[in-house]
C-alpha cells in the first residue's frame, strides 16, 4: 500500500506499463549556516496585529529545527512568547535591543533594522 500513495503523484500522466516506478525527488533539508555567517536583521512590526508590537528576526538560513531552537532560546531569555516559522522569528513586544545583544552574544552577525 505504501507504493500506492496518490498524493505524491499529483500531476503525473497515467502509465500503462505495469513495471513502471514513479521517481520521486527527495526533499533536501537546507543546511544551517554557522552563526558567524548568518546575517540576521532585527526589526519591529505592527501591521496586521491590531497595533501590538512584535520584534521580527529575519534572514535565518537553515533547517526548521534550528530555527525553532533559536526562537525558543530567544523567547526564554526575553521571558515572552513568540513563534518561529518560515525563516522568521517573532517575539512579542518591542525587544529589538535585547534580542540584538543576545544574538551577538551567541555569535550571530545581527544588526538592528528600524
Amino acid at each position: 500500500m505504501a507504493d500506492n500513495d496518490w498524493k505524491k503523484r499529483l500531476g503525473v500522466v497515467y502509465s500503462t506499463n505495469p513495471d513502471f516506478k514513479y521517481d520521486e525527488d527527495p526533499i533536501a533539508e537546507e543546511l544551517t549556516l554557522e552563526p558567524s555567517r548568518q546575517k540576521l536583521i532585527v526589526t519591529i512590526d505592527r501591521s496586521g496585529r491590531n497595533g501590538k508590537q512584535v520584534t521580527l528576526v529575519k534572514g535565518f538560513k537553515g533547517s526548521a529545527e534550528d530555527l525553532a531552537s533559536l526562537g525558543k532560546t530567544l523567547k526564554v531569555k526575553c521571558g515572552v512568547g513568540g513563534t518561529a516559522k518560515d525563516g522568521e522569528i517573532t517575539i512579542q513586544g518591542d525587544l529589538r535591543e535585547k534580542v540584538t545583544q543576545l544574538l551577538i552574544a551567541m555569535g550571530y552577525n545581527a544588526k538592528r533594522g528600524n
